[in-house]
């Protein structure tokens, strides 16, 4: 199928396609049962990450649940580019959705020196069949359905490198970057020259979109945010363009970013914007500039709780966005102890417009 004619990708080259495209962060998760029985079949997170078959097949099932949906994400995680440099990583019981990830920290210039940037995309090389499975599987099953690769942003990548682990508001990561500026621009180097060539990789395999993750980019103050989350994310995004050509489409996701997003919709360099689940969708409609697509943003807590308040809050976020380049999704990822039942009604009430 040509790329116009699929309802994502047009939304994100600016149409107001309606009703719009949709998609979950997290789509294929713990919430189902045939995810928990291939992540078995696999051995463990790491392992299923690593299995291009199962982690394609992980990508599928939601397809199959909810026919609605308009994009497939990869299935992999956001510490996997790291492991792909080299730094050690596993996850504790429970994989990515229990104790984990946990990576054998990068604080000083030894162990810095120990990553190996360049080899990120070949080490890499299974996640890369597994973005080549899905769009064939894709093409052949589901072809109004667009393929999204992805990876960490810098800085909530090196916030998980740096600490080691998640849940804890990465100390570390914060103390470097207000302390320890140049070890943090080193760090970053390295991560930045890794991040191209695994997303570039991701784009020649098949992705269709590229997203990038800046789940943390909100523990920063406004001149720190400009520094470490906007710059380097521009940096990337600019590098990514020139070797995609300048209409590839690009997702960035400021997580809890609250008054730095006007200044990431104009600057970072990318086609579309994920929202949180703070950000008012009426304000974000009026406020942020029509060029830039946006995505979002339902409280994962409605989608668990259901009923009146996520059709009621569903509603408002449609009624908000009609009329610009928008694509539905939630403002986090879909929450393992979510009905299955109350993912099915929201695609059918946003496919419904």
């Amino acid at each position: 199928m040509d790329p116009v004619d699929k309802p994502f990708l047009r939304a994100l080259a600016g149409e107001a396609v309606w009703p719009p495209p949709v998609w979950l962060m997290r789509q294929a998760g713990r919430y189902l049962p045939e995810y928990r029985a291939t992540k078995e079949r696999a051995g463990g997170f790491l392992e299923l990450c690593l299995n291009p078959e199962l982690s394609a097949e992980v990508t599928f099932q939601p397809l199959r649940r909810f026919p609605g949906l308009d994009a497939a994400i990869l299935f992999t995680d956001l510490p996997m580019l790291p492991w792909a440099m080299g730094q050690g990583l596993h996850y504790g019981k429970g994989g990515a959705e229990g104790v984990g990830p946990i990576l054998e920290p990068v604080r000083d210039a030894a162990t810095l020196a120990a990553l190996r940037p360049g080899d990120a995309a070949r080490r890499a090389s299974p996640i890369m069949e597994t973005v080549a499975r899905i769009r064939m599987g894709l093409e052949k099953d589901h072809p109004g359905t667009a393929l999204i690769g992805f990876a960490g942003a810098p800085w909530t990548t090196a916030c998980y490198m740096i600490d080691g682990r998640g849940g804890h508001g990465f100390p570390e990561a914060r103390r470097a970057a207000e302390e320890r500026p140049d070890f943090l621009a080193d760090l970053y180097d390295a991560l930045l020259e890794a991040a191209e060539a695994y997303l570039l990789a991701q784009a020649e395999a098949g992705a269709e979109a590229l997203m990038l993750f800046d789940s943390w980019s909100g523990l920063l103050p406004p001149e720190l945010f400009d520094r470490w989350v906007l710059a380097p994310t521009a940096v990337l995004t600019a590098r990514l363009r020139a070797r995609l050509g300048p209409d590839y489409p690009l997702i960035g996701f400021p997580r809890l970013a609250g008054p730095g997003l006007p200044a990431y919709a104009a600057r970072a360099g990318v086609n579309a914007m994920g929202l949180d689940e703070t950000v008012d969708p009426a304000w974000a409609a009026s406020t942020l500039p029509q060029g830039v697509t946006l995505q979002g943003n339902l409280d994962s807590r409605l989608l668990v709780q259901g009923g009146p308040a996520m059709r009621e809050a569903t509603d408002a976020i449609l009624a908000a966005m009609k009329g610009r380049p928008f694509v539905f999704n939630l403002g986090h990822g879909i929450t393992p102890d979510t009905p299955i039942d109350h993912v099915a009604e929201l695609v059918r009430r946003v496919r419904a417009g």
